[in-house]
């Protein structure tokens, strides 16, 4: 099937695993100072960012990522699209790098509906960071503690996400980010 891959035993030995690292947020306001830093340290981690793919933070995360210089891994975007597939307008952004197509559309205020994207991007991460957001963000993150994926929230205050769940850890600064990832890892 891949002859190029014979002397491997599997498939599995030719692919380098690395954590993946979901970063969610406002897929409007950029929060560029909290994404830009979060980027470039999933980036010195070695791990796959993914995002949701469009602006706002997504864009601002992933750039920063794709950006660093010796990063290792890949900047993943889950994007929404119609019944027919096609990605909606704003999406990907220009420095995801593996798209994940869907026909699913933006979630919104429905973001655990069955139906709704949140649940591949959460799904697809092995650990999760919040940054401020509003309703979509709250819902991955409670995706995340349904799904028992460690999250934690990038921000000033409760307040940065609208509706965030008591029981989710806050990190004020990216050394406490950092101290989280590397626990988890």
């Amino acid at each position: 099937m891949f002859p190029y891959l014979s002397e491997f035993a599997t498939i599995e030995n030719a692919v380098e695993s690395r954590p993946i690292i979901g970063v969610m947020g406002s897929g409007a306001a950029p929060h560029r100072e909290r994404a830009e830093v979060l980027g470039r340290l999933v980036a010195r981690l070695g791990a796959h960012l993914l995002t949701g793919g469009g602006g706002g933070v997504m864009a601002a995360v992933s750039r920063a990522f794709v950006e660093s210089p010796g990063r290792e891994g890949q900047a993943i975007g889950v994007f929404p699209g119609d019944e027919s597939g096609a990605a909606r307008e704003g999406y990907p952004n220009p420095w995801v790098e593996i798209p994940i197509r869907t026909h699913l559309p933006l979630s919104g205020e429905r973001g655990e509906d069955a139906l709704s994207r949140n649940h591949i991007n959460i799904l697809s991460a092995d650990l999760v960071v919040a940054l401020p957001g509003g309703p979509g963000t709250a819902s991955e993150v409670r995706l995340a503690r349904r799904y028992g994926k460690p999250v934690v929230a990038f921000v000033d205050s409760a307040e940065d996400i609208l509706e965030l769940p008591q029981n989710v850890p806050i990190a004020e600064t990216i050394e406490q980010v950092e101290a989280f990832l590397v626990e988890k890892m």
